[in-house]
């Protein structure tokens, strides 16, 4: 009733209000829906193009983030995949392929230590699994190796009969050059690999020389098995690195265990370390007191 005291003017007023309010409220519930739709639909659209934008192959290296892993490599051939899976910066892989367009190459594992922007940290942990081909050896060197090697096994007289040896444990470069296969090449490599090890306990020890002469071996006899023994409580870690069963890795275990459990009692002491699995404390076991 109140409306129609007002004066005509007035009721003219409200109900031009009252139909603009009632007309935004039905404007409102008709297109609700449709903005939430919308707004649905744009971050469901907004997601699906992320998504595609990370998962796509045409992405730079720069954007991909691969888990370091480990296993062997040449630095001479890898691609980019392997060193990117090995932990290196895109910029350090397009560093290593200038150095090898231009002629580079990695002689030996301490060359990939100026890899730039390479730490000391990752060149410790790279270092064992490098490896060389020997294609990239200096072809001087490859060439004078194989004269030698055919030299002294061709033409050096005197060689032992079927039913002679030699005994592995003492024998001096003249008596190991007897050996059928055997030249001052493998001679020399016998004697430095037996005063490395401390003395041989297996004739089956001298494979892990390289491309050593299976043939040869049949000549050679161990009667005598005494090899010097290191004390794993007492050598610092360059002295324990110094032998060829023991890698920087083991050698630092060896260190920290000392450290902070005392003295070692036997070879069992290491075996729950990750750097020493049985086939390494076997090996061990000759060459270790304590």
């Amino acid at each position: 009733m109140g409306l129609f005291l007002l004066h005509k003017a007035d009721r003219q007023v409200m109900v031009v209000l009252l139909a603009i309010a009632v007309l935004a409220i039905g404007f409102m519930l008709m297109t609700g829906e449709d903005t939430s739709d919308g707004e649905t639909l744009a971050v469901n659209d907004s997601t699906a193009i992320e998504n595609k934008r990370l998962h796509s192959p045409l992405l730079s290296d720069e954007t991909v983030v691969y888990e370091p892993e480990r296993f062997a490599f040449d630095p001479n051939t890898a691609d980019s995949t392997q060193l990117l899976r090995l932990g290196m910066q895109s910029w350090q892989v397009r560093s290593i392929y200038k150095y090898r367009a231009h002629g580079g190459i990695f002689r030996e594992k301490s060359d990939f230590a100026r890899v730039p922007g390479l730490t000391v940290k990752q060149y410790r942990e790279l270092e064992p699994y490098i490896s060389i081909g020997r294609d990239y050896q200096p072809a001087s060197e490859v060439i004078a190796k194989k004269e030698l090697i055919k030299r002294d096994s061709i033409y050096h007289s005197h060689k032992l009969a079927e039913n002679e040896t030699v005994e592995l444990s003492s024998a001096d470069t003249t008596e190991l050059k007897r050996v059928p296969g055997i030249g001052d090449y493998y001679a020399r490599q016998i004697i430095e690999y037996r005063e490395r090890l401390g003395g041989f306990v297996s004739i089956d020890q001298l494979d892990e020389i390289d491309g050593f002469p299976q043939k040869a071996k049949q000549f050679l006899v161990l009667t005598t098995s005494q090899p010097l023994q290191l004390n794993l409580n007492k050598l610092s870690l360059k002295e324990l690195r110094r032998h060829p069963y023991i890698n920087y890795y083991q050698a630092r275990a060896i260190i920290d265990y000392r450290r902070t459990e005392g003295k070692i009692n036997s070879l069992d002491d290491l075996r729950l370390l990750r750097d020493f699995p049985q086939e390494a404390i076997d090996r061990l076991k000759p060459y270790v007191c304590f």
